[in-house]
């Protein structure tokens, strides 16, 4: 063999150790959510659950929570939303996360009066699975 070959066979092995380091690095940092800090996040929105006047508080709460978790786990986007189009294969319960991400819009935009009871339990349901599918909530 030459020189050349074996300076080619070289830098090609500490480019493939480099790119997999890089890739075993940028798993760990994704695939590490803090739990503890999330289930404490959850319990204090659901805080807001006991009352009608604050179930708007909730769905709210409930979405930055999730936002950030998809931020966490480096979902592309400038928005929730677009973070939340990234993500939707990875979640299990799509529909009532959009579903409390439009009522959360909705919260945040409009003078909203008039919740149901079970849409904001759906709203919720569909947040929380999420969470769990992203890892940040214990299954």
């Amino acid at each position: 063999m030459s020189h050349l070959t074996i300076a080619f066979i070289v830098a090609a092995v500490i480019v493939i150790l480099t790119l997999l380091l890089v890739r075993i690095r940028y798993r760990r940092s994704v695939s590490e959510l803090d739990y503890e800090h999330f289930e404490s996040k959850w319990k204090s929105l659901q805080k807001f659950c006991a009352t009608r006047k604050t179930w708007p508080k909730a769905i709210v709460a409930a979405d930055d929570l999730l936002d950030e978790a998809l931020r966490q786990r480096r979902y592309k986007g400038k928005s929730t939303g677009e973070r939340l189009v990234a993500a939707q294969h990875q979640l299990t319960a799509n529909e009532e996360v959009w579903f409390g991400h439009k009522m959360r819009d909705s919260i945040v935009t409009e003078d909203v009066r008039r919740l149901k009871k079970q849409d904001i339990i759906d709203a919720l349901a569909g947040f929380r699975q999420a969470l769990k599918d992203l890892g940040a909530l214990r299954p």
